[in-house]
């Protein structure tokens, strides 16, 4: 493991909770490979100089290990808690903050975070940093964190049958020597899908103005071309198929794509996007495709070409399993067994490929953490209904209170001093002395 490193400091917050100064233990292995990373993202992020948003992009960022909390940054905060250690800072960063992969105000910076250990892949490594550090900016782009609710309509049949199609067919534009039919084929397929459903094309944008614009960055900046394409593409797609819902992940894949194609005769389209463009039509007129809603004889001839038969016979199957599990939670969550906790200032870190939209109820989270002023609260199996106006989250009744941890099926709570399970007609929820 190598030559251990000491360091120890009253980390701010952590110091005033626990009273007492924390030393920690940082590998020299660790600080090694941190900052080879760290160099690596600067040279990507210097190359670039600002040209691809107008802006530069390099800044703060936190690697951190959401099994230790450890911290590994490229600068200090600025109360003193990251502490110099070789050629990067490192330091814990506090439990009651959520680790996730986004951007993120701490200690008086904004930082690009990521959850380390990375996965070991350069490329994708390079491709998730460059991501997260579009999102540190994005607001001085003008592109304000939408955040908004998942894209229900793609956890239906439908939804997902047209979207795989779009798919299917962006995936043979990459591997086409003549891409244009099969970018017409996706917009076709994308039109009717979003007609289908009131309200999606919105829900869609919102997403895509996200998650896409981010992740398109990083595979530009990352240096993907039409190799790197061909070479991901099949994996990229088997990835997100096998993913158990796409409410929140299709714009991975989408709008990074008709970026490239789009990049190839206009390198700099992407500065003609504002918060308030819609995609769906700005890629319409880009591509020069009319705007007339096809028929359902014209997609399903067309889908023919993208395996429309094989798509529709999983989705059937699938339709069968999700509406048991839809049911299985309204049990849950509509009887009396239940703790409902208020919302007053929730962060939430979860995964964004295993939702279950709940009709008009919300979203089923299997697996999530929530900080607020009453405690934590971790979901590990199970999952916790956050309500769609985000003002509740609801999890199964609890069966257990040791100390200072109050756990149920799936799930443990650690409630903020002062605040105590309160029952009231049967339901949970908490309260403060």
């Amino acid at each position: 493991m190598g030559k251990l490193r000491f360091l120890a400091a009253l980390f701010g917050l952590l110091g005033m909770i626990n009273g007492f100064s924390q030393q920690i233990r940082v590998a020299d292995s660790i600080c090694d490979q941190a900052g080879k990373i760290f160099s690596e993202l600067n040279l990507v992020l210097q190359r670039d100089n600002g040209r691809l948003w107008g802006h530069k992009m390099s800044g703060p960022v936190l690697m951190i290990n959401p099994a230790t909390r450890l911290a590994l940054a490229n600068m200090p905060d600025k109360k003193g808690i990251m502490l110099l250690h070789g050629s990067i800072y490192a330091g814990l960063f506090p439990e009651n903050r959520i680790i996730s992969n986004s951007a993120v105000e701490w200690n008086g910076r904004r930082w690009t975070m990521v959850r380390w250990p990375l996965n070991g892949v350069p490329a994708e490594e390079m491709n998730v940093l460059v991501h997260e550090s579009f999102h540190r900016i994005q607001s001085e782009l003008g592109f304000k964190n939408p955040g908004g609710a998942p894209c229900s309509h793609l956890d239906t049949r439908e939804g997902r049958i047209w979207l795989k199609l779009e798919i299917e067919a962006l995936k043979e534009a990459i591997r086409s020597e003549h891409p244009a039919p099969h970018i017409a084929h996706a917009l076709m397929f994308r039109k009717y899908r979003q007609n289908l459903f009131q309200g999606s094309r919105t829900n869609e944008n919102t997403l895509e103005m996200n998650e896409g614009l981010a992740e398109y960055t990083g595979n530009v900046l990352s240096g993907w071309n039409i190799n790197e394409f061909h070479r991901q593409d099949a994996s990229q797609v088997d990835w997100f198929y096998d993913l158990h819902t796409f409410v929140r992940s299709f714009a991975y894949i989408t709008l990074p794509v008709y970026g490239y194609f789009m990049q190839q005769s206009d390198a700099e389209w992407n500065l003609k996007i504002k918060q308030k463009t819609d995609l769906t039509g700005f890629l319409l007129a880009f591509f020069r495709i009319g705007s007339a809603i096809p028929s359902q004889e014209e997609v399903m001839l067309t889908g023919k070409l993208y395996k429309v038969d094989s798509i529709i016979a999983i989705e059937e199957i699938r339709e069968l399993i999700r509406l048991e599990q839809v049911k299985r939670y309204r049990d849950i969550f509509l009887g009396d067994s239940v703790l409902i906790i208020q919302s007053v200032n929730m962060g939430v870190g979860f995964s964004p490929g295993n939702l279950v939209p709940l009709d008009s109820l919300g979203t089923v989270y299997p697996n999530l953490r929530i900080t607020d002023v009453w405690g934590i609260l971790e979901v590990d199996s199970c999952g916790a209904l956050i309500s769609s106006d985000w003002k509740h989250v609801s999890v199964a009744a609890p069966k257990r209170v040791t100390g200072s941890l109050v756990e149920g099926r799936g799930w443990k709570l650690k409630p903020a001093t002062g605040w105590n399970l309160i029952r009231v007609d049967g339901k949970y929820t908490l309260g403060k002395e």
